[in-house]
């Protein structure tokens, strides 16, 4: 992918440009919503490109995001998770940070995605990879609220943290 963006990652069909508000809800409760760019829609897998959403700068230690960083985000209306790739203003890859989501859906130009609290890190040289707020979803409630979602979303992250381990999401995102 150029630094400009102006191309997909390599397989990814651009659509017509079009708008989408990518809502993320946790809880119950909308966490946040932003604009993104639909970059492909396959039925199945959905694509888009935004900025950073979040008010300046997030630090968590390992990575930064901050505003100048675009992420390039893959939904699936059959999977629990959300892969998005992180890239700093100048086109540099940071990593990959992975929601635990419950399947996307995609109504008109709203992008609705439920966040399930876990989440995978993957540096972009692939040394770091951890699992984050296993606490989080501890506290969530979920294993006894909705067992099989809470079995469903401790799947998605053993098997987003294998292909993590494994080289990565290339064959996932191609």
């Amino acid at each position: 992918m150029s630094a400009n963006w102006s191309e997909p990652a390599a397989g990814l069909t651009l659509e017509p440009s079009s708008g989408l508000t990518v809502v993320l809800v946790k809880g119950g409760r909308t966490k946040i919503r932003y604009p993104a760019e639909l970059l492909h829609d396959d039925g199945t897998r959905i694509a888009v490109r935004a900025p950073w959403a979040g008010a300046g700068v997030r630090d968590f230690g390992f990575v930064r995001f901050e505003p100048g960083d675009v992420f390039t985000e893959y939904y699936w209306r059959d999977r629990w998770y959300a892969v998005k790739e992180v890239r700093a203003g100048d086109g540099t890859v940071k990593g990959w940070y992975c929601d635990i989501t419950r399947p996307a859906v995609r109504t008109g130009a709203e992008l609705v995605v439920e966040d399930l609290d876990l989440d995978l890190w993957r540096s972009a040289d692939g040394g770091d990879v951890r699992r984050l707020d296993e606490d989080e979803f501890a506290a969530s409630g979920l294993t006894e609220a909705d067992p099989a979602a809470a079995s469903a979303a401790v799947a998605a992250l053993d098997t987003l943290e294998a292909l993590a381990r494994a080289g990565g999401f290339a064959g996932l995102l191609a």
